[in-house]
């Protein structure tokens, strides 16, 4: 083979490879929990499990921190004693095997493509709980990562599920309409009352976000929702910006804090 021909089949399989990524089917891949062959993020087998309708409408939560309600309760003993800035928190799973180690490495492993598989799970759970009402959110924001914590982790994860969500619900989404322009140590650690008053003032929103936000009802997004701090925070911030209502959408709620709502 001359070098001449050679050089045109490199370009050939070129070409071939990239018409069979954009076309109409998707390449197999390897189904994020179980590494069975799929084509998407998550096969189908574990997509039922996680997003299918049973899984959706399985034992309700409280609409406003997430957690998972004993039958008959319509809100946790701890939002019955307190108030948050947000509206309704929208969560898809527990922090719990096997999301927790999923979770880890998106967050803290570099594997921000994990976002496909867990945005997928979302969007069925937000679908079926929204249904066709029309009173929900018409933009996401992604809880903002301070400029040293990105420049560590190199992506916002809240981010990378925030627009993978856009897309999977047909909302727009901004990662600069909100930023964090204070830097904090982490939290773990800290209970909800003491992370409030650490996070007061640390969101702001850009100018081009305060015009995108101003009027509209936003869903923060994030990965997490832990004691509810950061997104107490961040909605007031949104609010006092003109945003109508504040909606929260995490994709895992950790089990229930020592003090407080969540």
């Amino acid at each position: 083979m001359s070098t001449l021909e050679a050089e045109g089949l490199v370009r050939a399989v070129g070409q071939g490879w990239a018409r069979l990524r954009a076309g109409p089917w998707p390449l197999p891949q390897r189904c994020l929990l179980c590494s069975d062959w799929a084509h998407q993020a998550l096969c189908a087998p574990c997509l039922g499990l996680y997003a299918g309708q049973q899984a959706v409408h399985s034992r309700p939560r409280c609409p406003a921190c997430g957690l998972r309600l004993a039958t008959g309760l319509l809100r946790c003993a701890s939002c019955e004693r307190a108030s948050t800035s947000h509206g309704m928190v929208r969560v898809a799973v527990d922090y719990a095997h096997p999301w927790d180690r999923v979770l880890m490495q998106f967050k803290f492993g570099s594997r921000p493509d994990f976002a496909a598989a867990m945005a997928l799970v979302m969007s069925c759970h937000i679908k079926a709980q929204h249904g066709a009402a029309a009173l929900g959110p018409t933009r996401l924001v992604p809880v903002p990562l301070s400029r040293e914590r990105l420049a560590q982790r190199g992506y916002n994860q809240a981010w990378e599920l925030a627009r993978r969500l856009a897309r999977q619900v047909g909302l727009q989404a901004r990662a600069d309409a909100l930023m964090r322009c204070v830097h904090l140590p982490g939290q773990a650690e800290q209970g909800r009352a003491a992370r409030l008053k650490r996070l007061q003032g640390v969101f702001q929103l850009s100018p081009a976000g305060r015009a995108w936000v101003a009027g509209q009802r936003v869903a923060l997004v994030d990965d997490v929702y832990t004691t509810g701090a950061t997104a107490t925070e961040a909605a007031r911030t949104l609010l006092a910006a003109g945003a109508l209502q504040v909606q929260v959408w995490a994709f895992a709620r950790t089990p229930a804090p020592e003090e407080g709502p969540s």
